[in-house]
């Protein structure tokens, strides 16, 4: 068995302490920024700052990008490394396919950029899946769901704390299909979304939370302008402080407002490195090394990918380089000198699009560009001179660079994470974020034509138009169906869209919603004499942007009498005005008329807030019940004893309206791209947790083998040393050198793929021959100086009882018995010491050693137990005594002051008396204000250090160990003398 090192310490009481940590149960809670290139995230944990998280090869950022060979998975430059010998095995740029169909011009130019993949259309939903091999599909969902469970172990490695919920940023373009296909990628991955967050508004909080005192009442817009890997985002936010009303008190905090936006889904850097990348390979074709097309060879073409991206970034701040490719094709080497001038000539159409998200954000937001105070570029495409120049040119100014271009989604959505989650408490920063697609409601409606025939006709009713804030709640009423009926939830008007963006972005039908069970709750209510007051859908769009119909009802009104007592005098004006008030419930229902009359949609921050109302109004009758039972007993006493008293009041019926409410069935069918059915979601979780364990079982499998090699060295290399061959036979060093031999042999021929277990028990079987060996040669190495520790302790010890036995009687702390019992302790302590030296020195350093480590340690244990009880004792009995004699001293003192105050009192009044008896006017007496007459109450006195006492032991904050019942029984511990911090203790 192996030993863990010891460190033996030399004092008055040595102390052999094991310490046991565990895990922090604290809540971490982390962001993902993940963007179509790179992947950052970073964590907030209970005394760690919001930061970004470092991978394994400590860099801030990493590669989205995942692969596949042989069985083995890898992440980030790893798996990059694996696609550029094997490209159709890696995957990434995946975010542009989440939640499209196979038919979308997004995945055509996917499909047309890397052609070597195979991709295919899943046969009931229709949207991408990649076919790895024969008996291999992936789907998007489940690609993402593993980079997403890659990025959440890196914020666990980091924090070495559990971590489930998080922030996830996406592009503000996403659409309802692309953001539930993000949700259910986390699904997937095993965690816990608080929210998704568009990377405009991230960006924009992240720089608003560190200027939060120059935010006040008077807005302040600034225009971010995010060029990333595959899309242009401009967003034109407001910055203000606004009042809220929070569990009744009223809050002034900043708040960040998406007031307009502009993109560009295909214009980024990625475009640009394509673009790079196909001159390349046009310019080595052009050289003809080699018969063969470059283009054709999905390898080759992952070399000149990865160095056109290369090249981009050294030309962003170098006028031209040198590109060389090693081996692209055929064994033919590639270099290419390249100029900026060059680079711009190939993406002169991509920098003609540059402005066109910032005219677009300026049109949405109804704004001029001169009401712009600040112009912000983010994103790591905008480091392109070009792109600065041409932004430039539109803004006027000095562009704004003050602001972490790659880290800044990441570290606003941490801050988000850290005011949605539980545990934190962040000083608030409201974010409002816009609706890109506006949604509306479509539904048909029967009109009678002038010739009395009856027509359907369409009708729609917007919902959450462009530009709206969310999170947001709404409630849309339906007044004239009174049988089953269905509508539509659509994308609205998409006119500020162009054509193509029309098409990448499929806006078209949303869902379908089937209303049942309005028939039968029409006829049940109006049996009942019941009004019907239309038929409410209940809509909320939630902090991720995604729109969710929570609850169909219909809703009644009808009278009944309630039996209320008349009042005696008429209600004043004000008291009728109240009770209007609560009758009416504080909030008005605005409808959506099937009539076609102006759509009206209201604002519904509490859906239950009817009900509430309903309920306050019943309780009110069941007091006024009670009142009325309580009147009639009254009478009846009255009536009983005699009396004929006049009623206080009469009893009469008045009419009172309710509202009742009765909840539909509703079905609703995703009309975009259907969501992953309950066994497509049960399938896709077992298939990434088979990738998991079959991960698990080869790092084990890997670290099992790594154990055993690394073992085999050691032991080969150990048995030449001096120490171990003194500790060892020749028949004990020949056994381990053959065994070490064969092992060396088995694990590089047959035992080069065995299962983790095979692995262990052969590095059992080599331990049970070596580690008593490794053990001895602990034991002689550490021997001398366990033994001088104890010996150290044993003459402390020693010093310690001979100083109690001559101490003077008033520092005489512990009885003959403690004295006996801790000298008997040293003496036979003493005695076992020098039996099992002489032991130790009779037998060979290859024989197993008599004086043991572990028993020293126990021996040091016992002194150190005996001395602790013995310091204790001495500090709690000291601090009593001292006690004890300062309210004996306080209390005599004040009996003396209250005896001469009684002396002094009666003199006055003889005084008085002989002055009353002779008839002479007594004159008052005068108030002496003596300081002597004060009644002091003295602190406890502190124990002082005195250089003359017999001995001097310093206070151990450990509490009394010791195992003899009789010393707790001989020591009273008040809560006062706990409270004593002195260092030192006198005897």
């Amino acid at each position: 068995m192996m030993v863990p090192d010891v460190r033996w310490t030399m004092g008055l009481s040595l102390l052999v302490l094991l310490g046991v940590i565990g895990s922090s149960s604290g809540v971490t809670i982390m962001s993902i920024d993940f963007g179509s290139e790179w992947i950052k995230v970073a964590v907030v944990a209970p005394g760690v700052p919001m930061e970004i998280v470092l991978n394994k090869e400590s860099k801030r950022k990493t590669p989205g990008a995942l692969s596949f060979r042989n069985g083995e998975r890898t992440f980030g430059e790893d798996a990059l490394t694996t696609g550029i010998r094997f490209p159709a095995n890696n995957y990434f740029y995946l975010l542009d396919l989440l939640g499209k169909k196979i038919d979308n011009p997004i995945v055509e130019l996917y499909k047309k950029r890397f052609p070597y993949y195979n991709i295919e259309a899943d046969p009931e939903r229709g949207t991408v899946v990649f076919r790895h091999n024969d008996d291999t599909l992936y789907t998007v969902e489940e690609l993402i769901a593993q980079m997403l469970a890659y990025a959440k172990d890196m914020a666990m490695a980091h924090t070495e704390q559990r971590i489930k919920d998080c922030v996830i940023t996406v592009p503000p373009f996403f659409n309802q299909v692309e953001r539930r296909a993000m949700l259910t990628a986390a699904e997937l991955a095993g965690l816990k979304v608080l929210s998704l967050m568009s990377t405009n508004a991230a960006v924009a909080l992240n720089y608003g939370m560190f200027r939060r005192k120059e935010i006040n009442a008077t807005a302040h817009n600034i225009l971010f302008y995010d060029m990333g890997a595959s899309s242009t985002i401009a967003t034109i936010v407001s910055y203000q402080t606004v009042k809220t009303k929070d569990r009744g008190y009223t809050e002034t905090n900043p708040q960040v407002t998406v007031l307009g936006l502009g993109y560009d889904r295909t214009l980024g850097g990625m475009e640009m490195q394509m673009r790079l990348r196909d001159y390349l390979a046009k310019k080595f074709n052009e050289i003809k090394k080699t018969p063969n097309n470059v283009l054709e060879s999905p390898r080759a073409l992952a070399k000149l990918m990865k160095e056109a991206g290369r090249l981009k970034k050294v030309l962003s701040a170098n006028s031209e380089h040198l590109s060389q490719i090693e081996g692209l094709l055929d064994e033919e080497d590639f270099r290419l000198h390249v100029n900026r001038e060059e680079f711009e000539g190939l993406c002169t159409e991509l920098f003609e699009r540059v402005q066109a998200p910032i005219d677009a954000a300026l049109i949405s937001a109804a704004m001029d560009i001169s009401a712009i105070d600040q112009f912000i570029i983010v994103g790591g495409a905008t480091r392109i001179p070009k792109i600065q120049s041409i932004l430039q040119g539109v803004w006027g100014r000095e562009l704004g660079k003050n602001i972490n271009a790659d880290e800044a989604a990441a570290m606003g959505a941490v801050y988000r994470a850290a005011d949605l989650g539980q545990g934190f408490k962040v000083k608030k920063f409201h974010v409002k974020e816009a609706v890109v697609f506006p949604i509306e409601v479509d539904f048909e409606r029967h009109v009678e034509n002038d010739d009395g025939s009856t027509s359907t006709k369409v009708v729609k009713r917007s919902l959450f138009a462009f530009g709206n804030n969310y999170p947001q709640k709404k409630v849309m009423t339906f007044n004239k169906h009174t049988a089953d009926f269905s509508f539509y939830v659509n994308y609205g008007d998409l006119s500020q869209l162009s054509k193509e963006e029309l098409r990448n972005a499929n806006a078209e039908n949303i869902s379908h919603v089937l209303v049942s069970g309005v028939t039968s709750a029409f006829q049940k209510h109006q049996q009942e004499g019941s009004e019907p007051k239309g038929i409410k859908a209940h809509f909320n769009m939630d902090d991720s942007g995604v729109l969710a119909l929570s609850m169909m009802e219909a809703v009644f009104e009808k009278s009944v009498l309630v039996e209320e007592d008349k009042p005696k005098e008429e209600e004043s004006t004000l008291s009728k005005l109240g009770a209007e008030q609560e009758r009416e419930g504080g909030e008005k229902e605005e409808s959506e008329d099937a009539e076609g009359k102006e759509n009206k949609t209201e604002d519904n921050t509490e859906k239950e807030q009817d009900g509430d109302n309903q309920a306050k109004k019943e309780n009110k009758e069941d007091k006024k019940d009670d009142q009325k039972t309580d009147k009639k007993e009254k009478e009846e006493d009255e009536k009983k004893s005699g009396t004929d008293k006049k009623k206080e009041g009469e009893k009469e019926l008045k009419p009172k309206q309710i509202t009742v409410k009765e909840e539909l069935n509703m079905t609703i069918t995703h009309l975009d791209v259907p969501d992953m059915t309950e066994e497509q979601m049960a399938a896709s979780k077992k298939k990434l947790e088979d990738i998991n364990a079959a991960e698990r079982a080869r790092h084990e499998r890997e670290a099992a083998r790594n154990n055993l090699e690394s073992y085999i060295l050691d032991a080969q290399d150990k048995l030449y040393q001096d120490d171990y061959e003194q500790a060892s036979t020749d028949d004990q060093r020949v056994a381990i050198r053959e065994m070490c031999s064969t092992l060396d042999e088995w694990i590089y021929d047959e035992g080069a793929d065995m299962e983790a277990s095979v692995y262990k028990e052969k590095f059992k079987e080599l331990s049970k021959l070596f580690e008593p060996i490794k053990q001895r040669v602990y034991e002689h190495l550490n021997r001398p100086e366990a033994v001088q520790a104890l010996t150290d302790m044993m003459n402390k010890s020693s010093e310690f009882v001979q100083r109690a036995r001559v101490a003077p009687p008033e520092l005489q702390f512990f009885t003959d018995v403690e004295i006996d019992t801790m000298d008997k302790l040293i003496v036979d302590t003493q005695k076992w010491l020098e039996d099992k030296e002489e032991q130790q020195q009779a037998q060979a350093l290859s024989d197993d050693p008599k004086l043991k480590l572990n028993d020293i340690g126990e021996k040091l244990g016992a002194l150190d137990r005996e001395i602790k009880y013995l310091v204790n004792k001495a500090k709690i009995t000291k601090a009593k005594k001292d006690k004890e004699a300062a309210e004996a001293k306080a209390k005599a003192k004040a009996e003396k002051e209250a005896k001469e105050t009684g002396k002094k009192k009666n003199n006055t009044d003889n005084s008085k008396s002989s002055k009353n008896k002779s008839g002479g006017e007594t004159k008052p007496d005068t108030e002496q204000k003596d300081t002597n007459e004060k009644i002091v109450t003295e602190e406890e006195p502190k124990v002082q250090e005195n250089a003359d006492s017999p001995y001097v032991f310093e206070e151990e904050s450990e509490e009394n160990n010791s195992e003899e019942d009789r010393r707790k029984e001989d020591i009273d511990v008040e809560n006062e003398e706990d409270d004593d911090k002195s260092s030192h203790v006198e005897l």
